[in-house]
């Protein structure tokens, strides 16, 4: 049953929603939900073959989510996993007898395995940008000797550095992981680039192991091996040996990360590294969703410093951060400050200001690109879901005006749902708001309407016109005789009629 459910039903559908029925529904409520969108989707209600087939589709998918919800066990599942974790090995030999709580501790541990195995299943490109803009000019001039010079009265901001990286994941076994990277940089006219292979082999559930072969222009060939270990559930060690060939010969390095969790969202590490730029480093990172803080110290050879930085995580759809750190050592001080935000669905944008002594003042770009994973096609199946939802319920409709007219019952004039904008831009709203007044009178039953806690975009007829934004649903309704009007919250639950939401006459 569960693969059948995976290859029909999008990942995000919400069972609850599209079956209007609160998350603690019983049983019978289950029950009368399910009969009744039977009823509106049953395919031998219609004769026209395009709308049969639209009709098919609809009622298969309430089918498969009365399936799931009218199960105790894969219900457990469902509210704590969702549909994919019907989807996940192994979860049809868990004991049917077993309460929510043990099925949920069950598949903590079918999902740990799970991931192990699938650890370094996935390809996962990724890329970086880095340009650094020297605009030490525009604060440290020589205006007096150079006052004859034409052009003299402009600063001079020049790109002094660029940096370009890509790497690339792809799966050989389950245990066995291919990373192909390379990077190209350039500094004040000189410029090199390296290209690195490693392959990776999860030895078991507590650690792995990588061997690295890299060349470059700058310093020949590497050869390195990397190791991963968790030693408690809240302490691991990363060690990585390597040999780097030169003009000047061999040199061999060594570099050990020994970190532990000192709670939820802090983490201390010691590393010590010896060879190239030996050093002893020791940090404390702690990361929370509104935050990043961190401290470090190193004493090392030829660099030793001190370092604090903050960076705060604006709760946005564009995940803007601004952060600040400040650098002091033998090299002297450095004050950064930058801001960085979401520009695309797959690219962050962010630019940091250096100024240090005696560095001077330099501005760098970045922008990373994050694996690409196109969403279109889902939206407009469900845009075309929906509408073939609103064709299906016409007929309904029709007879249920017909039922609540003849009653001087509930009649929804207008209904609209999106997100809504002041009058001033009110030439956006048609791009914001969709149509779903058909959907509502369809759920009208006994002159009333109601819909439960959970997002409208899932209900029958309706789909998100604006992915990511506060949405609400607006409702022109009438009942005895009377116009009413309502604003509710997407997520909010909503009852009509009331008489709270009586338009007076005189307004």
């Amino acid at each position: 049953m569960a693969a059948a459910l995976g290859e029909e039903a999008p990942d995000n559908e919400d069972y609850y929603s599209l079956l209007n029925v609160r998350r603690e529904a019983s049983q019978e409520e289950l029950k009368a939900a399910y009969r009744r969108l039977c009823m509106l989707y049953h395919p031998d209600k219609h004769r026209d073959p395009e709308l049969k087939t639209q009709a098919e589709q609809l009622f298969n998918l309430v089918h498969q989510a009365y399936e799931v919800l009218s199960d105790p066990q894969t219900r457990a599942i469902y509210d704590i996993y969702g549909r994919r974790g019907l989807e996940m090995e192994g979860w049809e030999v868990v004991e049917r007898k077993r309460t929510p709580a043990e099925i949920r501790e069950e598949f903590e541990r079918l999902q740990r395995e799970r991931e192990e195995r699938r650890l370094q299943q996935r390809t996962n490109p990724k890329g970086t940008i880095s340009v650094g803009i020297d605009a030490t000019d525009l604060f440290d001039r020589y205006d007096e000797e150079y006052e004859d010079v034409p052009g003299s009265s402009f600063p001079q901001i020049e790109i002094n550095k660029m940096h370009i990286s890509q790497s690339i994941e792809a799966p050989l076994t389950a245990t066995d992981t291919a990373i192909l990277s390379g990077n190209l940089s350039t500094q004040n006219g000189n410029g090199g680039g390296s290209i690195n292979f490693a392959l990776r082999r999860v030895t078991s559930a507590k650690g792995w192991g990588e061997l690295e072969f890299g060349a470059g222009d700058l310093q020949g060939p590497l050869f390195g091996l990397k190791i991963f270990r968790n030693l408690t559930p809240r302490c691991f060690i990363t060690t990585h040996c390597a040999l780097q060939f030169s003009s000047r010969g061999i040199r061999p390095g060594l570099t050990t990360v020994l970190a532990r969790n000192l709670d939820k969202n802090t983490v201390g590490y010691l590393q010590w590294r010896w060879g190239i730029q030996s050093a002893m480093n020791t940090s404390i990172v702690r990361d929370t969703k509104s935050s990043h803080f961190t401290v470090a110290m190193q004493l090392g050879i030829p660099h030793s410093f001190m370092m604090i930085s903050y960076q705060h995580k604006f709760q946005d759809e564009d995940q803007t951060r601004v952060k600040g750190s400040l650098k002091a050592g033998f090299f002297g001080t450095m004050v950064e400050y930058g801001a960085e935000r979401k520009i695309s669905r797959h690219s962050i944008l962010g630019a940091t200001v250096s100024v240090g002594v005696p560095q001077g003042v330099s501005l760098k770009i970045k922008e990373l690109e994050k694996q690409r994973e196109s969403t279109a096609s889902d939206i407009l199946h469900k845009k075309q879901e929906a509408e073939a939802a609103v064709r299906l319920m016409q007929e309904s409709v029709r007879r249920i005006i017909e039922a609540e007219e003849a009653r001087m019952g509930l009649i929804v004039v207008n209904a609209w749902y999106g997100k809504f904008v002041n009058d001033n831009s009110r030439k956006n709203e048609k791009v914001k708001v969709i149509d779903v007044t058909v959907p509502l009178q369809c759920m009208v039953k006994d002159s009333k309407l109601i819909l439960t806690e959970a997002s409208k975009a899932g209900l029958p007829g309706f789909y998100d016109p604006c992915v990511g934004e506060d949405k609400s649903l607006k409702v022109l309704y009438q009942f005895r005789g009377v116009l009413h009007q309502v604003m509710s919250a997407d997520n909010e639950a909503l009852r009509i009629p009331k008489q709270s939401h009586r338009i007076d006459a005189d307004s």
